[in-house]
């Protein structure tokens, strides 16, 4: 697995005041069209995504008592889906817990979720839409 960072997501209550926060007060710009999640292309090649709490706990299957889930996860953009599943053979390895395998996900893409040793959630991911240059920074399709 490379040393890099693709995209931070953050679970929001009210994704509504969350993107008029980012948007109108910070100023970002949206870059992608879909009305349930939103991606922030960093000037650093990083992507930070705004979406539901609920549905970011549902969606690395754990349970959000409020305690155990930060309502954050960290991403890794594979370039494939057998990178995918590789790199989370090697975080279970390494001592990690799977807690969603490498799947097809209705956005077309493939991916699954494993936690560090303290709990940390990663997401690791393959998206079709989004290229992944020599250097690791990813862009938004």
């Amino acid at each position: 697995m490379d040393q890099r960072l693709s995209l931070i997501t953050l679970g929001v209550a009210d994704l509504a005041r969350s993107r008029e926060f980012y948007e109108s007060g910070l100023g970002w710009s949206k870059g992608n069209a879909e009305d349930e999640v939103a991606f922030y292309q960093l000037s650093n090649g990083l992507v930070l995504a705004l979406w539901s709490r609920s549905q970011l706990a549902a969606d690395a299957r754990i349970t959000d008592t409020g305690a155990t889930f930060s309502g954050v996860t960290i991403a890794f953009n594979a370039r494939s889906r057998a990178e995918v599943d590789t790199v989370l053979t090697q975080a279970q390895a390494a001592g990690g817990v799977i807690t969603k395998p490498g799947e097809e996900q209705v956005w077309g893409g493939y991916s699954g979720y494993f936690a560090d040793p303290d709990g940390h959630l990663w997401e690791v991911a393959f998206n079709p839409d989004w290229p992944i240059d020599e250097s690791g920074r990813v862009t938004l399709g």
